[in-house]
């Protein structure tokens, strides 16, 4: 930490923060500097599938968050993982790939008015760097294929980036396992009027399939992989600082000016001491949907009143600061199955994990290759919906909650998700020191929408359970239980079992510029300050339909792209 000049500083090396290291740092003439609090990714369980297990909810990898007592659950508190390493959220979730729906982008230009939001717009920075196990085609691209944006000889990236062997860094693969009761959940599934699909991220994700996985050869690919080494590591121009939590951004008064704030810098600690780093370009907040706005009211940038409620000076009143937050809250539905074994046996002996242990170190196959949820499905809890409105992740597996053991019974989860929940929440921070976790209050099934949507959505699994399909199976219904029929008394038990699928967005949202809750404006630049944007989930005014860690990396994509041409005025 001798020279602690840089043209760009990125706070956060998660999703966002590797990507937009890797494209910035491509300019040999830019000095670049990449802040983790975490530390590096070399703990094996980052890397292998199922140690996501491992994890989630260890000091080593997550920030150990808690939400508030939610009244919606019953005034229950979840833990609410993120990722607290190299790869961030990439190294300890579900590595499901996921883009969301096309009318989701129409959404976001449509508030925005921005057209580059849009999906057609959008779609080719999915591409760029994506590396599809089936190659390259309208919709997909792959390592070694020319993406459309680097034969664009209008656009920054194809200059910025063309002798850089760039694209194809983000590995999507086909999970390699299959289960005979997931197959016949399918199956019933399409009984049920569920298309069957082979592809999810195609604009109309509606269908019932297996979902697409962000691994290679059996292993975890985490945005520290693809993006960070070798390419960065090789650069003299770039810098990682690991151990390292920012804890204020350095704001300079420019009185009279379209922004009155300029942010030049950032305060680290790492640990030993203070130190400031120096931005002569942008400070890029890359630290999630949680840790970017308590950044940001930490340095006196948000909600006036909250700030002066913690004696934090005001430097700006943004009140859209830590609100708007969004997440997707599951629905884990448990039915005990016979005449098939599930991981919940298969597990359950010496013998068993020695046998699942030995195919993945002689194959990379088998449930230590494992997903979280293998099978997906995306329909409408009710006819009347326009559009898909809930996600199935569908387990061959039960507990009672996460991080409790298996069952001792066979059985399959399914769980259900409101795909566009209209509750609405809000990240504050506690105190003033930067060491404290913020107060998380996402205000699940706060509205009388998303309790129908969940009691609807537990009588579509019951309708698919009912298939003929599974009758092999005597499916029978354990959690929530077939005494419960109404609409008040499932919404009630969705309380009582329902967790977050952690997909936290929306706290730093982008918007117009009269839009008085919009933190940052279209191109991701914070109101009145300059030098300064958001990159990351935290700016989705809306959340997606589905997984939100690859919409994320579009979003850092087209991020680079406009950082790249501002540079060049």
């Amino acid at each position: 930490m001798n020279d602690t000049t840089f043209d760009y500083i990125i706070i956060g090396a998660g999703t966002a923060g590797c990507l937009l290291a890797n494209r910035l740092s491509a300019d040999a003439s830019k000095r670049v500097l990449l802040i983790e609090a975490g530390r590096r990714d070399d703990y094996h369980w980052i890397h292998i599938p199922v140690g996501y297990l491992y994890c989630i909810g260890n000091p080593r990898t997550d920030w150990l968050f808690k939400t508030e007592a939610e009244a919606g659950l019953n005034g229950r508190s979840l833990m609410y993982p993120r990722g607290k390493t190299l790869g961030g959220c990439s190294s300890i979730n579900g590595m499901i790939y996921m883009r969301g729906q096309a009318r989701d982008y129409a959404r976001w230009a449509d508030v925005t008015g921005e057209s580059q939001w849009s999906w057609d717009n959008s779609l080719p920075y999915f591409q760029l760097h994506e590396d599809h196990y089936k190659g390259a085609n309208t919709l997909h691209g792959a390592r070694g294929t020319a993406p459309a944006l680097m034969q664009d000889a209008d656009t920054p990236y194809r200059a910025l980036l063309r002798h850089h062997n760039a694209g194809g860094e983000w590995r999507v693969d086909k999970q390699r396992l299959r289960w005979e009761v997931l197959e016949a959940f399918s199956q019933a599934a399409v009984q049920a009027g569920i298309p069957a699909t082979e592809d999810f991220n195609r604009g109309d994700n509606e269908g019932v399939g297996f979902f697409e996985v962000n691994q290679k050869n059996g292993w975890r690919w985490n945005t520290a992989k693809a993006f960070l080494r070798p390419t960065c590591y090789a650069r003299p121009n770039f810098e990682l600082w690991t151990g390292a939590q920012a804890s204020e951004l350095v704001l300079e008064n420019h009185p009279g000016t379209a922004k009155p704030l300029r942010c030049t810098g950032v305060k680290v600690w790492n640990g030993r001491e203070m130190v400031t780093a120096h931005a002569t370009r942008e400070v890029i907040l890359s630290a999630g949907s949680v840790a970017s706005p308590q950044l940001l009211q930490l340095s006196g940038i948000g909600p006036s009143a909250l700030l002066q409620s913690k004696n934090i000076a005001l430097r700006l009143d943004l009140p859209g600061v830590g609100a708007n937050l969004q997440d997707h809250l599951q629905i884990r539905t448990v039915f005990k199955v016979k005449n098939t074994p599930t991981l919940n046996t298969i597990a359950s002996s010496l013998w068993g994990k020695v046998r699942i242990g030995l195919e993945y170190v002689l194959k990379r196959t088998g449930p230590m290759s494992m997903a979280p949820s293998q099978l997906g499905a995306f329909t409408r809890s009710d006819p009347q919906q326009p559009y898909p409105n809930i996600q199935y992740h569908v387990q061959p597996l039960s507990l009672d909650a996460f991080g409790s053991p298996l069952h001792t019974f066979n059985a399959m989860t399914a769980s259900v998700c409101n795909l566009n929940p209209t509750s609405r929440g809000t990240i504050n921070i506690r105190t003033p020191d930067f060491r404290d976790a913020p107060a998380i209050a996402p205000n699940y099934l706060s509205t009388d929408t998303d309790r129908k949507v969940a009691a609807d959505s537990l009588r579509v699994t019951r309708r698919i359970m009912a298939q003929s399909a599974m009758q092999a199976f005597a499916p029978e219904e354990y959690k929530p239980g077939v005494q419960y029929q109404t609409d008040e008394e499932l919404a009630k038990l969705a309380g009582d079992i329902a967790s977050t699928i952690f997909h936290p967005v929306g706290t730093t949202k982008m918007g117009r510029a009269d839009d008085p809750m919009a933190v940052v404006d279209p191109r991701l630049k914070v109101r009145g300050v300059a030098g300064l944007r958001v990159v990351d989930a935290g700016v989705m005014p809306f959340i997606t339909s589905g997984n939100t860690n690859s919409p994320t990396l579009m979003i850092a994509e087209k991020a680079a792209q406009w950082i790249a041409e501002d540079a060049q005025h």
